[in-house]
């Protein structure tokens, strides 16, 4: 814990003192009323456990805030910021979002990209980043697990885990409609049922139709794309549970996503030079492209959970096979009026949108992609001090991608890249209850990597076009949980994890690169409390991780080259903080903070200057480039903080109006490597209100609903190697819902 500065200590430090005095509330508090917060019970460590008991970093989301968050019809980036020290970005739209947790992801945007925060749905990790974007619906709760979790999860989970789990089926005939339409022509159609089957079967379907209409305009004449910033995503999930008796299960889960829109709309010399503003009488309903811009996006995909009760012991068996196969086109410069470019990049970005120094016009796909895995672990089912769970884990991801560059010659326009990438993995762990206050968890992983890379096309073969990988470790965690008193706890956390070896192809506008596997320690101490008589409930943790050989991609540039390398460390420190507080019968409020201090600790590391005539902070060296020592980690914010409050208003006849509003914030953030003006994120606040009324015993619910309050629209991400083109979240939205329960 010596890396952990004492500023950043004290907040934590002010945390776990104010939790350690609120325990003492229930002694304290002479209110006699019994409405308290109901029990969140979680299965971060593969169990069913109070969030209390479980010696991590834990936040969850669940039920109406889910739904609230949701409204607007947006993507699974609906959830960055929602909980502590998650960001989520995206230069795909709504095909391939990036998870960063604490700070710690990975900004690469090639569709071979692995990243250290791993998403898994329904027990299924989701390796391939495309995959990472299946919508949300029909969930039971989200969990964002912070901190290698490789011991207790079958892939590699240096960074965390975004844990989302589904309704399962039941024999009730029960399940709900919903239906909301808004602005730009956004409709969500979603809708869930348990189907009555008989016996020991029981089954669910489960849908969701997102669309919005093309509501940016492009003011080029007679280009391909008229309107853009379109879709329309569709998704179905169907269960079916076998369950003969209590001690044996089969889930079966087939699933199916299908989008058609279009990609992440970029948009050319919208920054004021000099500044990090959006440039004067920027209009978010405008566009200036001459190329084509489309997202097509088929997935497919099914699992198989067998849970099996034996002597003393549980089996449990989890197969999963994925495809998917995406292609993204885009006019990726933004602009359309050409400018000469520079000799030596150096002339001033020009302030006039849809300028740019030279067009670009590319497409990425997936072709014969498949991805299967098996997990298998047996976990004890006693009562005594020692539980115990160890698992095998077998993984086979294979696919080809192809980009195609259409300003080129047909000979030379395509690019094909075939990666397969082969894994398996033992771990376990051990918990062991040492008197009734103390309990001890240990876990051990042992994780062997093969990735197999080869290229074909006309492309910068200065080094090579084909790579392998072979890499394997051992990473271990070590926690334990001190019961303080009946309503609080203290943990403390060390961790360790592994990511294998990266491989970037080349391609037309660089050479292959590859990067070394990373390590991770992580350090962790906190403590979780319920207090005022279970009307409120407090989580706080300290912590710091050192990344060793921490895998970068440098994007773009003056030498508008994407390359994956390593820095020799990097390091991240902060707190998270989780409260939650039912102060009146009628009044529910939930807080959210993180601080995140991240650190590229190499000094022989240097990026050339932006080549999109940005104004770079710092001193170059000889050679012109800039050292990259001291930056905090790409989209890395400080600081994330959220704010939910509901106020409800019963009727005397049983039924209930309410508001409900949330708020993130996040602290600005660096967009790459470097540090520059125009291409650092300001801080972002988004709100949204909603205001609703439930009748009928809460079966049937009307409600309307704003997202992005106050209209707050800011540059948040950026494509470096042309005229300081970026892209945007979106505007002011608004709408109505309505949803039955039957």
């Amino acid at each position: 814990m010596r890396d952990i500065k004492p500023q950043a200590l004290r907040p934590v430090q002010l945390a776990l003192s104010v939790s350690l005095a609120l325990s003492a509330w229930p002694v304290l508090a002479q209110s006699s009323d019994k409405t308290q917060l109901e029990t969140v019970t979680i299965t971060a460590e593969r169990r069913v456990e109070n969030i209390k008991d479980v010696p991590t970093a834990v936040s969850t989301l669940s039920g109406e805030k889910l739904d609230v968050l949701a409204s607007g019809g947006q993507d699974v980036r609906f959830l960055s910021g929602r909980v502590p020290s998650l960001n989520i970005e995206s230069s795909f739209g709504r095909a391939f979002p990036r998870f960063y947790l604490r700070g710690y992801g990975n900004t690469d945007f090639r569709l071979n990209a692995s990243q250290p925060v791993s998403l898994i749905y329904d027990d299924v990790v989701q390796e391939n980043p495309i995959l990472k974007g299946f919508p949300v619906f029909d969930v039971k709760s989200v969990e964002v697990i912070a901190g290698p979790q490789g011991t207790l999860f079958g892939r590699n989970t240096p960074g965390g885990v975004v844990k989302f789990d589904s309704v399962r089926p039941s024999k009730k005939q029960d399940g709900y409609i919903s239906a909301s339409y808004g602005t730009f022509g956004s409709a969500t159609l979603e809708g869930a049922a348990n189907l009555p089957l008989g016996g020991d079967w029981s089954a669910r379907v489960s849908a969701q139709l997102q669309r919005r209409d093309d509501w940016v305009t492009n003011q080029v004449p007679n280009s391909p794309t008229s309107k853009t910033e379109g879709y329309e995503d569709r998704a179905v999930r169907l269960q079916a549970l076998y369950e003969p008796n209590q001690g044996f299960s089969a889930l079966f889960n087939l699933h199916n996503r299908e989008l058609e829109g279009s990609p992440r709309l970029f948009r050319a010399s919208i920054i004021k030079p000099g500044t990090n503003d959006l440039i004067a009488g920027f209009d978010p309903k405008k566009s200036y492209l001459n190329a084509k811009n489309e997202q097509t996006l088929h997935a497919t995909g099914g699992s198989l959970r067998i849970k099996w009760a034996l002597d003393g012991m549980t089996l449990h068996s989890i197969t999963g096979i994925e495809t998917v196969q995406p292609f993204s086109r885009a006019d990726v410069d933004g602009g359309y009026i050409l400018r000469v470019i520079p000799s030596n990049f150096k002339l001033p970005p020009y302030d006039k949108e849809g300028e740019v120094f030279f067009p670009v016009e590319t497409s990425d796909a997936l072709r014969d992609h498949r991805q299967l895995s098996q997990e298998v672990r047996l976990e004890s089912s006693g009562n005594g001090p020692l539980r115990w769970q160890a698992g095998l884990y077998l993984f086979d991801e294979r696919y080809t991608m192809e980009s195609i560059d259409y300003l080129a010659a047909p000979a030379d326009a395509l690019v094909s890249t075939r990666q397969t990438n082969r894994a398996w993995a033992v771990f376990g762990s051990v918990n062991y209850r040492l008197s009734a206050d103390l309990n001890l968890r240990g876990g051990l992983r042992y994780t062997q990597d093969k990735k197999n890379l080869s290229t074909t096309g006309k492309v910068n073969a200065s080094a090579g076009t084909s790579a392998s990988t072979d890499n394997n470790k051992v990473s271990w965690d070590l926690s334990g949980t001190y019961t303080l008193s009946p309503e609080t706890n203290l943990y403390a956390r060390v961790a360790t994890g592994f990511r294998a070896a990266s491989i970037y192809p080349a391609s037309g506008f660089g050479p292959q690169s590859q990067a070394r596997p990373e390590t991770v320690t992580s350090y962790e101490l906190g403590a979780k409390s319920e207090f005022w008589q279970r009307r409120g409930r407090l989580s706080a943790t300290v912590f710091s991780y050192t990344v060793k050989d921490q895998q970068l991609t440098a994007v773009g540039g003056t030498q508008n080259v994407n390359t994956l390398l390593n820095a020799s460390k990097g390091q991240g420190r902060g707190f998270e903080l989780n409260l939650e507080l039912l102060p009146t019968d009628n009044l529910l409020l939930t807080l959210g903070a993180s601080y995140n201090d991240t650190e590229i600790k190499d000094r022989s590391l240097a990026m050339p200057p932006a080549g999109s005539g940005a104004t770079m902070i710092g001193t170059p060296d000889a050679k012109g480039n800039y050292s990259i020592y001291g930056n905090p980690l790409p989209n890395a914010p400080k600081w994330i903080a959220n704010l939910t409050a509901r106020y409800s208003i019963p009727t005397a006849d049983g039924n209930e109006y309410y508001i409900y509003t949330d708020w993130a914030y996040r602290s600005k953030v660096n967009f790459f490597l470097y540090r520059a003006v125009e291409f650092t994120g300001k801080p972002l606040t988004e709100g949204g209100l909603r205001v609703g009324y439930l009748w009928n015993n809460g079966k049937y619910e009307v409600a309307g609903f704003v997202r992005n309050i106050t209209d707050k629209v800011v540059v948040n991400g950026a494509i470096d190697f042309n005229n300081l083109t970026g892209f945007i979240n979106d505007p002011r939205t608004y709408g109505v819902q309505f949803k039955a329960l039957f």
